[in-house]
């Protein structure tokens, strides 16, 4: 699993025209799964997520998770973090799970990051997302497990 967070003070997620999942202060997450991922990379996934120490305490220091912040976590899945442009310039996205392995996994990191406490809303799987983002710092973390 690969992902992309970022620390945001307001995401807002649209499919179709229709808002589906907004969030005030918290962590935008894109979400990628590859061929080889499981329950467990998931689990973890969850926890590293939950636990991130990204947000600012009383003295100005990165040293409170999403939970402790108060904030939320906007979960979005985005194949295309698996990728390779490394040959050509169009890239291939063969290390990408293939949705009916993706998407379970999808959903049960969010359910994993519910189950930690943390408030979790989610875009729609393998739709056509337009996403608005404020990001804050701005804070971006990659992180592969």
């Amino acid at each position: 699993m690969r992902a992309v967070i970022q620390r945001v003070r307001h995401t807002s997620l649209c499919v179709d025209g229709k808002l589906i999942s907004e969030i005030e202060g918290g962590l935008a997450v894109y979400l990628g799964v590859a061929p080889q991922d499981t329950e467990k990379n998931a689990e973890a996934m969850a926890r590293k997520i939950a636990n991130l120490r990204i947000f600012e305490d009383g003295q100005g220091k990165m040293n409170l998770s999403v939970q402790q912040f108060g904030g939320e976590i906007l979960l979005i899945s985005q194949f295309t973090l698996y990728g390779d442009c490394m040959h050509g310039n169009r890239p291939s996205f063969i290390g990408a799970a293939r949705p009916e392995h993706a998407a379970p996994l999808y959903e049960y990191t969010a359910e994993c990051l519910r189950r930690l406490g943390v408030i979790v809303k989610t875009g729609v799987f393998g739709a056509d997302m337009k996403i608005e983002q404020y990001n804050d710092g701005p804070v971006t973390i990659l992180y592969e497990c």
